[in-house]
């Protein structure tokens, strides 16, 4: 009995040694807002005194570059492990056709080189432009490097919210809201789990732009897919492209044929991987579906898609 009591003693100071550290500043760390050193990110992250940033509550506008390897970036919150609880935000409302780019139009953007990683913790990423015009790519987060975590997170945009263009990409217990191919990008490999994906209008979520027989996918498990719209789970960017749905619950929102071609006159689907496993709900596979489209009988492992997973935080897999 004593042993036990002990071990409850041990895991609750634990806990609550967690939710400190997310509500007020790690020893060390480099503060951000009212009451910190620097009044923004893009100002902290030039001081290299340490590796870990934490910011305080409060609405950041402006683009943002993080070019550091290796650091970590908290925001203030009472749950650590809940991104319905963050109180820190960074918006701006740029679009790609301003930018120069679906990169540059970025809120957030990680350029660090190098296979160490970037960690982001409960931090709301938004990039507001909505859809004035047809074509509207405004990205909130661009991540074209290395690797990369981003836990307890919201992304918010319309068309091209995340771009996961390079490097091994984890997202856990994260928020992704958009509404045309906002998850997208060409080359790097991503697993999503134990996270909301919301579609604000209709459109494909996935545009993966994977152009040859790589070893890269994109993952969505263990996720809620929900939103209004004509949802489509993917479309083909380019012909290679590779997308899997795994143990997910999956709304009404979502098609019959739940995947569609890139567009009327290029349908890119002569090499892709669309493939679904274990899904439940309304929009998950019946008949109906996609030709191109594969009902697999075994699901895909995180190692398969990251290799290592020891730079990953457990406690949002």
């Amino acid at each position: 009995m004593m042993r036990s009591l002990t071990l409850i003693i041990a895991i609750a100071s634990g806990l609550c040694s967690f939710v400190s550290a997310a509500s007020s500043p790690p020893s060390g760390s480099i503060t951000v807002g009212k009451g910190g050193k620097y009044a923004t990110l893009a100002e902290a992250l030039a001081d290299t005194s340490s590796n870990i940033y934490f910011i305080y509550s409060g609405t950041y506008t402006g683009q943002t570059s993080i070019s550091r390897a290796n650091i970590k970036i908290y925001g203030q919150t009472s749950n650590s492990l809940e991104y319905s609880s963050n109180t820190v935000t960074f918006a701006d409302n740029i679009p790609a056709s301003t930018a120069g780019s679906d990169a540059k139009s970025a809120t957030i953007r990680v350029l660090a080189t190098g296979v160490r990683s970037r960690s982001l913790y409960n931090l709301n990423i938004v990039n507001t432009y909505g859809k004035p015009v047809e074509q509207s790519q405004a990205i909130a987060l661009s991540v074209e490097e290395g690797q990369f975590g981003a836990y307890a997170c919201q992304l918010k945009g319309y068309q091209d919210t995340l771009l996961a263009e390079t490097g091994s990409q984890f997202y856990g217990k994260t928020y992704i809201e958009g509404a045309v191919d906002f998850i997208f990008g060409q080359h790097a490999s991503i697993w999503i789990t134990k996270s909301t994906i919301n579609s604000v209008g209709s459109g494909a979520i996935t545009a993966s732009g994977r152009s040859s027989n790589d070893s890269n996918y994109y993952v969505i498990d263990n996720s809620t897919i929900q939103g209004t719209g004509t949802v489509y789970l993917g479309r083909p960017w380019s012909d290679y492209a590779r997308v899997i749905f795994q143990n997910s619950k999956i709304g009404s929102e979502v098609q019959a044929a739940g995947w569609e071609v890139w567009s009327a006159t290029t349908s890119n689907t002569d090499h892709v991987f669309f493939g679904e496993y274990n899904n439940s709900g309304a929009g998950a596979w019946k008949t109906g579906r996609a030709t191109f489209a594969t009902k697999m009988s075994t699901g895909i492992s995180i190692s398969t898609v990251l290799g290592s997973t020891s730079w990953i935080d457990s406690s949002y897999m």
